[in-house]
């Protein structure tokens, strides 16, 4: 169904947002029966709701007029319970309004409170804001609201939640007893029933919800992992998505930037979002996930709460979620504006029955199954390869010249191998993953465990080499840091290095068997002055020699670090995977 009549400017601006038709929520707002009514709107976030409220305040802003008047006094103010979530919807009611000549001023924690002052001072027609910063302007009488005709308050129940209830009723309190106040809330329990009682007058329930799941565009997934994979699955499942923008979810600070930092490493252009970022890192970060310089948002449930990134396609919750509700907030980053999305929970067998609980409760049918291999992955890369726009984009003269060069002294196989491995060098590698399979009594899986430190396999490599890194524990080196850089530049599998040794000033390492040539020669591409790796002469020391081809267990590690490793060094011996 098309929109109703609406006055040409805003008609205008949804027809250049290729808005067709209104989704369920912005059409029960523009319904006769909602004209002119206080509004208590249950609806999930991504249905539409901020164009929604902006419409049904529209009339009472305008006043009969085609535009609206010059910026004054504010005439309607909008409260939302996060930073991110009162800039995305000043984006929304910018373009929204624009066309009718509307300036919406945004009020929010971590900005500087001077210049907002100054913006209220010049004239606004909406603000938005957060509660805290919005009752402080209050406080200061730098908000003046005798002028205001409507109030909404979005998310009611993530601000109740987040303990804004004072600040509400402060800001409430100190506005006009004859504005429109339209409540927007996921969920209505008994807290906002009690606020809708207290500051509306006889509002129209309107409970605007998915007849299926909770985000009906977007399919659910549950990945068995083991829980020390799960950084590797993570990393997999990127790479086997491919997706413009994703997100991923932690539960904890420490969690997030340990991730961000990892993925980093490997090659993806990450940024991070939690609460210990201040609002001009935080903005930044979203405003490079926009624009795509970076893919990928390694972030905390309270930090990524309403944001809104039109690319984003794919979520994935690296730590499960605390509960059904926190699962659709998050899962609702993506399969917004009818956009088709996908959400990837990680779950440990251990953890399964908590997960099923979950999925019950939130009317959830997941399709369950292993992490993606690194086999699966680089056929798909071996797919994907012909789109890449080394082929897609057509030849310049300078290409088509050193092109003609080149096939006169290499034969096509060789310069398509040269070609395929210019392609992967450009992608993070793969990680070798376990399937866990089912829980006992559901079934097992058949895929025998993946074992890369079986003395069989390394004996299998050939002898190893001991290389030195310009980098030691004065520069904060550990093996969780030097992996996978020494892997991603070397363009080798974790299983082909070996011990670690951490001095003051360098570290040394073992390649296993052929690689090492391999990856002197790839390092020596990808590396940089500040890191330098220089191979050692001679073979390892007598001690280091036992077993099938420089392979040392934990046993003989943990004796070496108490007797036999060099003054100052630390020995890193690498653990099998279950």
């Amino acid at each position: 169904m098309p929109f109703p009549t609406l006055p040409a400017p805003f008609a205008r601006a949804l027809a250049d947002h290729d808005y067709a038709e209104p989704t369920p929520v912005q059409s029960a707002v523009l319904e006769a029966a909602a004209d002119g009514r206080d509004l208590l709107v249950s609806a999930q976030t991504g249905s539409g709701k901020t164009v929604a409220y902006g419409l049904a305040m529209a009339g009472l802003l305008l006043d009969g007029a085609e535009t609206l008047a010059p910026p004054g006094a504010p005439l309607a103010l909008v409260i939302a319970p996060t930073r991110e979530l009162a800039l995305q919807v000043q984006r929304e009611l910018m373009w929204l309004y624009g066309p009718a000549g509307g300036r919406v001023t945004a009020c929010v924690g971590g900005m500087d409170p001077r210049r907002e002052a100054r913006a209220l001072n010049e004239g606004t027609h909406i603000v938005v804001g957060t509660p805290g910063r919005l009752r402080d302007h209050l406080e200061r009488r730098t908000l003046v609201t005798d002028q205001m005709r409507a109030v909404v308050l979005d998310e009611a129940d993530e601000m109740l939640d987040l303990g804004f209830r004072e600040d509400i009723e402060f800001i409430l309190s100190a506005t006009p007893n004859q504005r429109s106040t339209f409540l927007f809330s996921a969920t209505l329990p008994k807290a906002i029933d009690s606020l809708a009682a207290r500051y509306q007058r006889d509002a129209l329930r309107l409970a605007v919800k998915s007849e299926t799941r909770g985000h009906a565009d977007i399919a659910y997934r549950a990945i068995r992992v083991v829980p020390r994979e799960i950084e590797h699955v993570v990393l997999n499942l990127l790479r086997a998505a491919d997706a413009p923008t994703a997100i991923v979810f932690c539960n904890t600070r420490n969690a997030v930037r340990h991730l961000q930092a990892s993925l980093t490493e490997r090659g993806f252009s990450t940024v991070a979002l939690s609460g210990e970022l201040g609002q001009g890192e935080r903005n930044a970060a979203l405003q490079a996930l926009r624009d795509g310089r970076a893919k990928v948002c390694v972030a905390t449930d309270v930090a990524a709460r309403g944001i809104d990134l039109p690319g984003l396609s794919l979520v994935i919750h690296a730590d499960l979620p605390h509960d059904a509700e926190v699962l659709q907030h998050r899962s609702g980053r993506t399969g917004r504006a009818g956009k088709k999305g996908t959400s990837i929970l990680l779950i440990p067998n251990a953890r399964r029955r908590r997960a099923e609980q979950m999925f019950q409760l939130a009317k959830i049918s997941p399709e369950w199954g292993g992490p993606p291999s690194a086999d699966e992955i680089r056929r798909l890369d071996g797919e994907r390869m012909l789109e890449d726009p080394l082929f897609t984009e057509a030849p310049g003269e300078e290409d088509l010249a050193l092109a003609e060069t080149l096939v006169t002294g290499r034969t096509p196989l060789e310069l398509a191998a040269a070609l395929a491995r210019v392609y992967r060098t450009r992608l993070p590698a793969p990680e070798e993953v376990t399937d866990p399979g089912e829980q006992s009594g559901r079934g097992a899986s058949s895929r025998p465990p993946y074992d890369p430190m079986d003395p069989e396999r390394i004996a299998a490599m050939g002898p190893a080499v001991w290389f030195r890194l310009n980098l030691g524990r004065r520069d904060n080196a550990d093996p969780r840091r030097l992996l996978p850089m020494l892997t991603r530049r070397g363009g080798i599998d974790r299983q082909e290095i070996g011990a670690i040794r951490i001095f003051d000033r360098e570290t040394k390492f073992e390649v296993r068997g052929n690689a090492a040539s391999r990856f002197a020669q790839a390092f020596a591409r990808n590396g940089s002055p500040e890191i330098q790796v220089e191979a050692l002469e001679g073979d390892a020391p007598a001690a280091e020699r036992k077993g099938p081809a420089g392979f040392k267990s934990p046993r003989a590690a943990k004796h070496e670090r108490h007797v036999g490793k060099p003054e100052g060094a630390k020995t890193y011996a690498r653990k099998p995977r279950a």
